[in-house]
């Protein structure tokens, strides 16, 4: 997933309400349960990870040299 990380909120109709993070790479995505049960005023009782928890951001670099010709 590229672009900026989400969440995906659910209510279902028996008022539970679950959520996913989307493009939240490693253990990041914890921080995220702790805003929304604070949001909620509720608590976690199941979580689970997401393929991405194993994913690590990468980062591409653009070097430039001057390089003498002989």
């Amino acid at each position: 997933m590229t672009g900026r990380p989400r969440v995906v909120v659910t209510v279902n109709p028996d008022g539970t309400v679950s959520a996913e993070t989307q493009g939240v790479l490693g253990e990041g995505c914890l921080d995220y349960v702790a805003v929304l049960e604070e949001l909620l005023g509720a608590r976690t009782v199941r979580s689970a990870y997401t393929a991405d928890r194993d994913r690590v951001a990468t980062v591409v670099a653009d070097e430039q040299r001057d390089v003498d010709r002989a």
